[in-house]
């Protein structure tokens, strides 16, 4: 239940985040505060936790995310998590995330990550 609590706190702070009219110094502390509980729920137990954190991440194109969403696409023995981690990898579009799906396209032991992680890399490659 306390997962399902941050969860929802997490939720609230990027919506309020988005349409609340704050300033932009009070609106940049909101946005590490958010990150950084974003970064920390990548390390719940709570899988769905773990991969809504990753996804919205990936959505607000995180820098701070590609070691830790590295980690995850190497080392979760959850499928839907490496995938989280690769979408939000793609869409980051940092160098060395970008590297990991070329990595994970060709030596993911998930044959449906593998094909994942590459349409993910070939289609960053054509944009």
């Amino acid at each position: 239940m306390k997962k399902v609590i941050v969860l929802f706190v997490v939720f609230a702070s990027v919506a309020s985040l988005v349409y609340a009219g704050n300033s932009p110094a009070s609106t940049k502390v909101s946005y590490e505060r958010i990150e950084a509980t974003l970064l920390h729920g990548l390390k719940s137990a709570n899988k769905g936790l773990s991969i809504s954190s990753s996804q919205i991440l990936g959505s607000i194109k995180s820098s701070k995310a590609v070691i830790p969403l590295m980690h995850i696409l190497r080392e979760s023995e959850v499928e839907a998590s490496r995938i989280a981690a690769a979408l939000s990898l793609y869409k980051i579009g940092d160098s060395r995330g970008i590297n990991a799906l070329r990595q994970s396209a060709k030596f993911d032991s998930s044959e449906r990550v593998r094909n994942m992680c590459a349409n993910f890399y070939n289609e960053f490659k054509s944009n």
